[in-house]
């Protein structure tokens, strides 16, 4: 079993590691007995082919065509969260994109399609983002969802620093309604 790099390195990056062994950006090369550096096998350079992550192609198209992204909301490890709106409406919303290049294994691809299969099954209810779009490129699979500006729960707990039994029960309540009506068991 290999390793498989996601940036190229230097031929020097493993020169000295005890395996005898180098890689380069181009070629793997191997020392022989007699401590003579050869070529063992070509890395191919050509780019990956797009991987497909959903398994329904989007129907609607070109995500820019049905709405504007604006300013970055947020970001994570596998993408960016941005304010988007509506074309047709004006309605705000946010773009969640998931950049395709992020996704290393398969266990992340099937992270993604299992995150829109849960989003697409979460009941109406207001307190639960409501996914409204969902679009895949060759660059990202894009979420397009309510948006939501109270900020993060836990933030708030932070800049609060202290809540009273009332205040905690009220919080408590609003996680266990939603846990209630979620037909996704846990």
């Amino acid at each position: 079993m290999g390793n498989c790099c996601s940036a190229q390195l230097s031929k020097s990056a493993f020169q000295n590691s005890g395996d005898r062994r180098c890689l380069s950006a181009i070629s793997i090369y191997e020392y022989d007995k007699s401590g003579v550096y050869h070529r063992r096998s070509s890395i191919s350079s050509e780019p990956r082919p797009p991987i497909s992550v959903l398994d329904e192609p989007k129907a609607r198209g070109d995500l820019l065509r049905w709405y504007h992204l604006g300013e970055e909301l947020g970001r994570g490890e596998f993408g960016v969260t941005r304010r988007c709106t509506d074309a047709a409406t004006g309605e705000a919303l946010a773009c969640k994109s998931i950049a395709k290049q992020r996704l290393r294994s398969s266990v992340d691809v099937e992270d993604v399609r299992r995150e829109v299969q849960i989003m697409r099954g979460l009941p109406e209810h207001p307190n639960v983002v409501r996914l409204r779009d969902v679009f895949e490129d060759h660059e990202a699979v894009h979420l397009v969802m309510e948006i939501c500006e109270g900020g993060e729960l836990f933030d708030q707990i932070v800049a609060r620093g202290h809540y009273t039994e009332r205040a905690a029960a009220t919080v408590m309540r609003t996680i266990m309604e939603v846990v209630q009506v979620n037909p996704i068991p846990f």
